[in-house]
Order: structure tokens, then sequence, then C-alpha cells
């Protein structure tokens, strides 16, 4: 009898029900964990519904992971029963290659195993997510959750907030550090909050007037209309440093500008395609486009207690794992603020029907 239950998707087009599988036996160097919260994240979307195609069905989605440890292998040192523990988009590595081995997992020459989507490296098989009663995670890719921190928000942290720290420390954000945000979603929102923690002056670039309140209520001390040609006019050579966190194709033109000598903008957001611009825009200041995808596992542990020294934690909203389906709905149209997380206690009354 299957000793893992949870929901998943069975092909592009179905709803995300009930899905009961099998978890591995602990491996000498693993952790048991019983998950407690899970983030919905946008990548989840896409990938139940094949948007980038690859997934393979039936997918379990899920990699912002909290819970509690239940079981250790005898090779494992760092965590024991009861441990607070959370898992982020990785499970494991090749632990070998250069990039391994300076803690950037996240760019392993070799592929690094997702938390769900991905293959187990020893067996192949294909690994399951979040949105389920427990994970079985090799140690060296388990993270240590602060005391601190409230943990029925620390979820959304293990991707959308490493997603946004990673640059800002790569980039070497701070105090006298001009940064805008580009986008106030999931992604955005985070960017604002660690940014101002860092020191850096934030400005949040948006095309809605609406979000002007909400900018400054998580931290930003500006706010840019994209839509107001004189106030981007005024604006150029104002920042040395754009997070651009728009989710969906958009022109990079009207950003350029905005930057000054040897200012970076970088795309932190999964996009399809993105239209051309002219290279002047580049040459004229010597600046750099970039992209950023996660950070590794040392990285995202650096950046969970850098949150819980500066009180930084994104806003969620908690559902049940029954109303994951009407969240994918709410998120494909930018209507939460700024994060799903699901509270998995819910996930008894399948069980109990099962």
């Amino acid at each position: 009898m299957p000793n893992a239950i949870g929901y998943a998707a069975t092909d592009p087009a179905s709803p995300m029900a009930p899905f009961h599988f099998e978890r591995r036996a602990l491996r000498p160097d693993d952790v048991k964990i019983d998950i407690l919260y899970c983030g919905v994240c946008h990548s989840d979307l896409h990938q139940a519904h094949n948007d980038w195609g690859g997934t393979v069905y039936p997918c379990c989605p899920g990699h912002e992971i909290v819970g509690r440890v239940t079981a250790v292998g005898p090779q494992v040192r760092k965590f024991r029963e009861g441990d607070l523990a959370a898992v982020g988009c990785l499970v494991d590595s090749c632990m070998d290659c250069d990039q391994c081995r300076k803690g950037e997992e996240q760019l392993c020459r070799n592929r690094s195993t997702g938390t769900y989507n991905g293959k187990d490296r020893i067996t192949g098989e294909t690994t399951y997510g979040g949105y389920s009663d427990h994970i079985v995670v090799r140690e060296a890719f388990v993270l240590k959750v602060p005391d601190s921190l409230d943990v029925t928000r620390v979820a959304p942290l293990l991707c959308a907030g490493i997603t946004t720290y990673s640059p800002l420390r790569k980039w070497n954000a701070g105090p006298g550090t001009r940064l805008a945000v580009a986008g106030l979603g999931g992604l955005g929102h985070m960017a604002v909050k660690l940014g101002a923690a860092m020191g850096c002056a934030v400005t949040v670039i948006t095309g809605s007037e609406s979000k002007r309140a909400d900018a400054h209520a998580l931290g930003a001390h500006q706010v840019l209309l994209s839509s107001d040609l004189d106030a981007m006019k005024a604006a150029r050579n104002g920042f040395d440093l754009i997070i651009d966190t728009i989710p969906v194709a958009h022109k990079l033109q009207p950003y350029l500008p905005l930057l000054d000598i040897d200012g970076s903008l970088v795309i932190v957001g999964a996009i399809d395609e993105l239209p051309p611009f002219h290279t002047g825009l580049l040459l004229g200041g010597r600046r750099r486009v970039s992209g950023s995808p996660i950070g590794g596992i040392a990285e995202t542990q650096e950046m969970l207690d850098f949150c819980a020294e500066h009180g930084v934690l994104p806003d969620c909203e908690m559902i049940a794992i029954q109303d994951i389906n009407q969240a994918y709905e709410r998120m494909g149209r930018s209507d939460v603020k700024y994060r799903f997380v699901i509270d998995m206690a819910s996930l008894a009354s399948d069980r109990a029907a099962a």
C-alpha cells in the first residue's frame, strides 16, 4: 500500500487531485520530514500544465517546504527527530563538479535534481514535491529553520526569497545601492523587503498607480510609474541595479536607460522570450543585462538566517490543499498578496477518506 499521499496533476488539463504514492526508504544520509507548510510557486502551475514542456505525470509540485524531522539515517549529523527543517528547489546534485564544490549546486554541471519533476540520481525515479504529507531528502539539501521565524510564513523564502536574495548578494547590494524592483508580485515584494533590509534605496517600478501604497508598506522608498513618460525620463541613469521580476514577456527598452554607468538589470523570471532592443542602450552606459536563478544551499541558509536577523518574511495567504485549483486560477490572474501557503494539516481529510 502506498505510504504517502499528496496532490498531483495527471495530465496538462487535469485539476490537482489526491495522489497516493511511495516515498523511498531512508538511505544512510537521508532525512525524513513531515510537511507542515508548502508554498505555492508560479512554477508549480506552469509545471502542472506543462507550459514549459517536459513535465512527467503524475506531477506532484511543491518546492517551498517546511516541516518537522521525524527520522534520520545513520550518517546524518546536522538533524535529529523533532527539528524544524526546510527544503527548497533542489534535493540533490552531483556534489563533485566545480560548481557543486563551491556551493553553487543550482548550477551543477551534471544537472541538479529538482524537488519535483526531477530524476532521483540513484534510481532514476521521478521526484515528487511538497504538496504531500512527507518527504525524504539527502541531508546536504535540508536547511535549518531559525527559531525566531514564523513557521507559517517561512515556506516562500525557499524559492521567492532565495531567487531575489541571490542576485542582491551577487551584485553586492547594500547601503548606498540605488535599487529598483520591476514588478510587485511574489518575487517583487520579496526583493523590496530584502533590499530595504540590506540598506538599499529601493524604488518600485510598476505600471499601476494602485500599487503605490503597497510598495511603500513593503519598504520601498520611492515608486516610479512606468506609464509616466516624464517620470521615466527624469529617472534616467538613476539606478545601480534593477531586479526585473516581471513574469511575462515585456520590453526591456524602457528600463535600460534607467541604469547608471556599469549598472545591471537582472532578470529573475522565467520568460519564453523578450522583444528585441537596440544594443546602443547597453553600449552607451556599459550597462548589463543578466539572469539569476535560485542560490545554492549555503546561500539559501544564509538567506534564512538573514531573514531571521532582520525580521523579513513574505506576505502570505494560507489555504487548504483542497483549494489548490482555485489558488492556481487566482494566481494566474495575480489575485494574491503575495504568496499562497498550503497548511498541509488539511491533507488529513483526504487521508481519512482513502
